[in-house]
């Protein structure tokens, strides 16, 4: 991929969206303004209110509704939230067609082509909207092939022991 930078954390193990954070974090501390889009995660409220904390420099969106994580809500309940996750990732390339950020991390990601709410062509899509300035973060839990080879770098986490 020519443009922007694209990083993607992805493992089975622990510390993805932490990894993530941790570059807002860097960045922020470096003038640039961060976006964190999160998707298929559970509500977590201790860790929210500490990233909204980091406002304005770093900016927390989530576009889930439900308490429970995707997996496991009722097939009717996982057809809502599907829309608002489309709602979230439409979301996310707006932001880049209007360069509102530096730094924009999807946290989970890769779990929307897991799930079937994006595929891998939609995320190719978003990232051809990137502009050369803007650093790109992925997170999730799938190893997927195409976004691996479109990436700058690439981190796995692995639990050894837990």
């Amino acid at each position: 991929m020519e443009k922007g930078n694209l990083q993607v954390y992805f493992g089975s193990g622990k510390g993805k969206t932490t990894a993530a954070i941790g570059q807002a974090v860097k960045a922020a501390s470096r003038g640039k303004s961060v976006f964190i889009v999160q998707f298929l995660k559970e509500r977590q409220p201790e860790e929210i209110s500490f990233v909204q904390r980091l406002e304005p420099e770093i900016k927390l969106f989530r576009f889930q509704r439900r308490e429970k994580a995707f997996q496991e809500l009722e097939p009717s309940e996982q057809a809502e939230e599907t829309m608002n996750m489309k709602n979230g990732f439409n979301f996310a390339k707006k932001v880049l067609a209007t360069g509102e950020c530096d730094v924009l991390i999807l946290d989970e990601v890769l779990g929307l082509v897991d799930y079937g709410i994006e595929t891998t062509e939609d995320i190719r899509a978003l990232l051809e909207e990137v502009p050369d300035d803007v650093e790109l973060i992925f997170t999730g839990n799938s190893f997927c092939p195409e976004i691996v080879e479109w990436a700058d770098c690439v981190y796995e986490t692995t639990a050894l022991k837990e």
